[in-house]
């Protein structure tokens, strides 16, 4: 997620795992803006091991204090998909239910300024010279 310009990259993958992150690494690079950096935020999830992921070159990795999910700004995003598309509902198949996380997570991007009201962090906004 980038608050500042409004937009996230994602994939929908049937695992959570070191090659599943590294495979979202690379769609975060290819949506950051040309000439900028990106730091991805993460917790403490065995795949976000940051000594096992391969961090494109306009990446940074910012582990978090365990225990620290106020901190992560895409626990909003979660938040916001299971309360607005994806809970309380039954799902009779993986497929359907990674179509119906596919189409939460392109009807969360196309609404305008979503992305920044709900991954806004005053402290990320420190500049450092």
């Amino acid at each position: 997620m980038c608050p500042a310009r409004d937009v996230g990259a994602a994939l929908v993958l049937p695992n959570a795992n070191a090659w599943a992150m590294d495979r979202h690494l690379e769609e975060i690079a290819h949506h950051v803006a040309p000439g900028a950096h990106a730091v991805v935020v993460l917790d403490q999830a065995g795949w976000h091991d940051s000594r096992c992921l391969n961090a494109p070159g306009n990446i940074t990795l910012l582990p978090l204090p365990s225990y620290s999910p106020e901190l992560n700004p895409v626990e909003n995003v979660w938040q916001y998909l299971r309360q607005n598309f994806l809970s309380n509902r039954v799902y009779d198949d993986e497929e359907i239910l990674i179509d119906a996380c596919c189409a939460a997570w392109n009807a969360l991007i196309g609404l305008p300024n979503k992305i920044t009201e709900i991954t806004s962090r005053e402290w990320a906004k420190t500049v450092i010279n």
